[in-house]
């Protein structure tokens, strides 16, 4: 896959993929790595990305995976045949990307939600100060992922940058918390009365 210049129309990757109907768990496997690169479904067993260097390793692991089921993959290179036709194929692209951050947006939301009840309800352990922190880590991950697929900038890439700070400040606000009931109630703050 090589990388477009800012000039050149953008190709594109599409890759057809037929499978054995049995058993189902290979057809989940290659549908879980083409959803987790960000693969645009366009109809059943054809999937396609932007053909830039972010999506390559994804493309070759559904290949690989095709392969040992005993299916075939086809991958093509692809590009509209008018200028209409690429940007209505990177808005659909784009649109796939804008769930996404409304996905992770939602579960910001929760994990802020989770820490009001941990403050709310006093639970200043390191047990749960060490959960929250593995929760603030997937959420990075997932960050880091989405905005590696989002080449094209969805609008809700803004929002996802200041949510997953603002998730970063109050977990901060909860590890302060967490420190200071622990010094006040001694080194492990279990079953401590607040």
């Amino acid at each position: 896959m090589s990388e477009e210049s800012p000039t050149s129309p953008l190709s594109w990757v599409v890759l057809i993929v037929r499978l054995p109907t049995q058993p189902s768990r290979h057809r989940v496997a290659v549908w879980r790595e083409l959803r987790k690169v960000g693969a645009l479904s366009l109809g059943q067993g054809v999937w396609a990305v932007p053909e830039v260097p972010v999506f390559a390793d994804g493309v070759q692991r559904a290949v690989q995976l095709t392969e040992r089921a005993g299916g075939e993959a086809v991958v093509l290179r692809a590009a509209g045949r008018e200028p209409a036709d690429a940007a209505r194929f990177q808005a659909m692209f784009t649109a796939a990307r804008e769930e996404d951050w409304a996905e992770f947006l939602a579960d910001c939301g929760k994990y802020e939600t989770e820490l009001d009840k941990e403050i709310c309800h006093a639970k200043f352990t390191l047990a749960e100060l060490e959960e929250e922190e593995q929760s603030l880590e997937r959420l990075r991950r997932w960050h880091r992922d989405l905005k590696a697929r989002d080449v094209f900038g969805a609008p809700g890439s803004g929002a996802g940058d200041r949510q997953l700070a603002e998730c970063a400040r109050r977990f901060e606000d909860y590890s302060e918390r967490v420190f200071a009931h622990l010094h006040a109630f001694g080194s492990d703050g279990e079953g401590a009365q607040p």
